[in-house]
């Protein structure tokens, strides 16, 4: 594993490199989100779970934005050679509960830029840290990591969903109408959720696709209806694209290992993410 693209660039320099925003947790935000995500968010105290991924967006003028809309590489992350965004997965250690109202200041590091080759081609990974604190205490400490991949560069082998006994489950209409809204609340300008031509003709998936921090947040609801509370630690993994206009279904069940496993099953039987949810 390596820093340096196969072109001999170093990206080494983008390792350690950190911003900081502050946001609030509006009451309007909060509406927002559960009239977005109703029926399908367990009543808990605090915040409705994966409110906190609407916060502190990216936010550039038009000029400064790439192809896809996201903002151009070489602002917040390093102007990589490939041009195919995609979320790959991520971790969540929860050490609070946030709240409508409250300010929250977000602190977002790269923690490392990786390139791999995969069945899929050349990649390019970036993993970074994201703490999120509330009146200097901290609440969430966020991994996200994200995978590049070179224009041409194909989706990985479908991963089919075996049999399991859901503690918690629910089916969710992929329409083009859930996705504008999430891309709204979150400031995503990302094409592949909104623009079909573009989605098809340039990224080449088989239509709109369904965010993959949506998937993480309705796994996570999902985990805590069955916990019946939060989890403290929750693990995701994208393994296949989701694509729009039809409805998909997310479980939470046990593991094996202890624990609780999730996954979001397309309607054709194809796990898209999976996930872990632990009370450690």
């Amino acid at each position: 594993m390596s820093a340096i693209s196969p072109d001999g660039v170093s990206f080494e320099d983008w390792v350690g490199r950190s911003y900081e925003r502050t946001d609030t947790l509006t009451t309007r935000l909060g509406a927002e989100f559960t009239a977005t995500f109703a029926p399908n968010l367990p009543s808990l105290p605090g915040a409705p779970l994966g409110l906190f991924w609407t916060l502190a967006p990216d936010i550039e003028p038009p000029i400064n934005l790439g192809q896809d809309a996201h903002p151009r590489l070489g602002l917040y992350l390093p102007p990589l050679p490939f041009p195919r965004r995609m979320w790959a997965g991520g971790e969540l250690k929860f050490e609070g509960l946030f709240a409508i109202g409250d300010a929250v200041k977000k602190t977002s590091t790269i923690e490392s830029v990786v390139f791999k080759t995969g069945a899929t081609g050349p990649l390019a990974f970036v993993a970074v840290r994201h703490v999120y604190a509330i009146a200097g205490c901290k609440v969430l400490d966020e991994r996200q990591d994200i995978v590049y991949r070179a224009p041409s560069g194909e989706s990985g082998k479908p991963t089919p969903a075996s049999p399991a006994d859901p503690l918690a489950a629910f089916t969710v209409e992929a329409t083009p109408t859930l996705l504008f809204r999430y891309s709204a609340m979150t400031f995503n300008g990302h094409r592949i959720h909104y623009d079909f031509p573009y989605a098809t003709h340039v990224e080449g998936y088989a239509g709109l696709v369904v965010h993959g921090p949506m998937q993480a947040t309705l796994m996570l609801n999902a985990a805590a209806q069955a916990l019946g509370r939060p989890p403290k630690t929750f693990r995701y993994r994208g393994l296949s694209p989701l694509i729009a206009g039809h409805p998909f279904r997310v479980e939470a069940f046990a593991a094996p290992e202890g624990g609780l496993a999730t996954r979001v099953v397309s309607t054709d039987g194809v796990v898209a993410m999976s996930g872990t949810a632990t009370d450690a």
